[in-house]
């Protein structure tokens, strides 16, 4: 796939852009107009930086309001556009975006508007240009790709083409299949944008809300596999357009434009039947361990608050100051070691999880897309007795370990051979269920990308939950057994709990995780009776849920003295309490599941009240 991005995609000054561009690794870029006008250096100097960063200029962009226009109107626009192609020459490029009349006086017959095109073709070719015509989807008269296809068509000139672009097809919901009718050399090129499902108007759609591919709600992949089929082999470029994008780092942006684009041509050729660029998506069976980094007094917090849960030391390692808890299949490791990753991550973070082990069923295939997709390897010495387990950079820092899932059982017993308190026999947590991940919320879609290019799952809806102090932006990424969840939040607001826990956390990290239980009472009598400090739920809570759901005033007293939160949707139902946090930084909840498959969310607003009433020097 020859790979392009617009400059309107990413921040900064377009030099900034071309630079971010070339270090992610795309094959060229689009120059956007608005970038060229502000830019201090003339075209002919930007051209000369993209040759020497090895940058193609794929195309100019964008030409409005030609085709249609009544005089003097069309005149002005056939003037405006030979001088576009002075820029052009400067730019070197030979092609240039022409949009669909958006003006409300252009006029619908159909034959002005293919003499427009057919004038318009042999100025082009006069000067050695090639226009690539676009429908908008919000088009005054041509706003559906078939539509501008037919004038392309039927106009027949060499310099006059078709440019396609995902999200004006896909935002009015036409049929991929319609592309098989488009001749792959009257295709000029190919402009991509995955967007979420939304109900508003296509412009202001396609101006605040588009997104990678991947990190939306749109069949991209079908789209562009039907593009394939006619025999295109010509440029796939990004178009985004994105108020969040616009705010965060290029860099980052076009690194993760340019990962979104290998998965994209990765998901399209196994949709043709073609072999795949990629190895398959990453199977995760288990989140096989939790590791936390605290120092000696912080640990002394953590195992308080893991005794109170029910786990139970188990073993030591062979010969670092490392602890394995253990209850059912859930396993943290508390790491106290004095220097290694472990200890810097807790000098910067505070004592906090600074690793997931992840179940893999193919370690070296995880690798190897990773290293495909540029995701960063992280690699130190192993002593000849360690085990030794890949692992990725994750988020904020984190580690996120390979474990082979054949192999757990032996890696726990040479890693951890120093037994000290038998497990219990009778556990009331059982697994873990979720891990909440807290960041900021121009990383959110980053590292949905990373999720979902990466492991085979699939997303959740994006949620907006109110806090008492703003919203908090949700989204889950999960395998098809619901094994591994992971829940993303972020959000705008300064004062909500996702932003005061990245500012006294120092950066994105966990910032909760949901153990899963058979018997939320026993687990909730058990943690209070241990001493477990738990969250208080307000007294209105519960009469607002019995109310909602008509329960029966015994039932709803036990979750009252217990606070445990309830929902219940057509499938089922869901038990959830939580403790107070450790350190102002992570916190536990334990959960039920009775054929329910999401996350309480009705119940975060209560839950989030409740933490932020409980606001004090100690808790958070």
């Amino acid at each position: 796939m020859k790979t392009s991005i617009a400059s309107v995609c990413l921040s900064g000054p377009l030099a900034d852009k071309l630079q971010s561009a070339a270090n992610a690794g795309f094959g060229g870029v689009e120059i956007f107009e608005n970038d060229l006008i502000g830019a201090p250096q003339d075209a002919r100097t930007i051209a000369q930086m993209m040759r020497d960063l090895g940058l193609a200029c794929t195309m100019f962009q964008p030409f409005r309001d030609l085709e249609g226009m009544p005089e003097p109107q069309r005149t002005a626009a056939f003037a405006r556009m030979e001088r576009k192609f002075e820029i052009m020459d400067a730019l070197g490029t030979d092609l240039v975006l022409l949009c669909s009349n958006c003006s409300p006086i252009a006029l619908p017959e159909r034959q002005r508007m293919l003499d427009d095109l057919h004038e318009l073709g042999e100025l082009a070719a006069r000067h050695g240009k090639r226009i690539g015509y676009e429908a908008l989807a919000w088009g005054r008269h041509v706003n559906d790709h078939r539509d501008a296809w037919s004038l392309v068509r039927d106009v027949d000139h060499p310099a006059i083409g078709l440019v396609l672009d995902s999200f004006h097809s896909l935002a009015r919901d036409i049929p991929s299949s319609s592309i098989g009718d488009i001749r792959a050399e009257k295709l000029f090129f190919v402009q991509l944008a995955d967007a979420p499902r939304l109900s508003m108007d296509p412009l202001s759609w396609s101006r605040h809300f588009r997104v990678l591919p991947g990190q939306g709600d749109w069949p991209v992949a079908e789209y562009v596999a039907a593009i394939q089929r006619t025999g295109y082999d010509g440029w796939f470029s990004l178009e985004i357009f994105n108020d969040q994008f616009r705010a965060g780092a290029a860099s980052q942006l076009a690194v993760d434009g340019l990962r979104s684009l290998h998965f994209l041509e990765d998901e399209a050729a196994r949709k043709l039947g073609r072999t795949p660029t990629l190895p398959d998506r990453v199977a995760v069976t288990s989140t096989e361990f939790i590791e936390f980094a605290a120092s000696h007094d912080e640990a002394e917090e953590f195992a308080r608050y893991f005794r109170a849960l029910g786990f139970t030391p188990v073993a030591r390692h062979r010969n670092k100051d490392v602890t394995r808890w253990k209850q059912g299949d859930i396993n943290f490791v508390l790491n106290s070691e004095p220097d290694g990753y472990a200890h810097s991550h807790d000098m910067v973070h505070g004592g906090s999880v600074c690793a997931i082990g992840l179940g893999v069923t193919d370690q070296k295939a995880a690798l190897d897309r990773a290293q495909a997709l540029g995701i960063e390897r992280f690699e130190q010495a192993a002593a000849p007795d360690e085990w030794d387990i890949p692992s990725l950079r994750g988020l904020g820092g984190s580690l996120l370990y390979l474990v082979d899932a054949a192999q757990s059982a032996a890696m726990w017993e040479q890693e951890f051979p120093d037994l000290k308190e038998p497990e219990n026999a009778s556990p009331l947590l059982t697994r873990i269920d979720h891990v909440a991940q807290t960041m900021q919320q121009g990383e959110f879609l980053s590292w949905l990308l990373f999720y979902v290019s990466l492991f085979d799952m699939d997303t959740t809806a994006q949620l907006e939950i109110a806090d008492p102090m703003g919203l908090i932006y949700s989204q889950a990424v999960q395998n098809a057994d619901r094994s591994v969840r992971f829940t993303l939040n972020g959000s705008l607001a300064h004062q909500s709990l996702t932003s005061r826990f990245i500012r006294n956390y120092f950066g994105a990290g966990v910032q909760h995780i949901a153990l899963a239980t058979d018997d939320i009472f026993r687990a909730a009598q058990a943690a209070a009776d241990a001493g477990l400090p738990l969250l208080s739920i307000g007294p209105n809570y519960y009469d607002d849920i019995e109310a909602r759901f008509g329960l029966e005033p015994d039932f709803l007293e036990q979750l009252r003295a217990a606070n445990i939160l309830y929902d219940r949707d057509e499938q089922g139902e869901y038990f959830q309490f939580y403790s107070r946090a450790v350190a102002k930084r992570v916190f536990f909840e334990v959960v039920q599941r009775r054929n329910y498959d999401a996350f309480g969310a009705s119940n975060a607003a209560t839950r989030l009240s409740a933490q932020a009433n409980h606001r004090d020097p100690e808790w958070m």
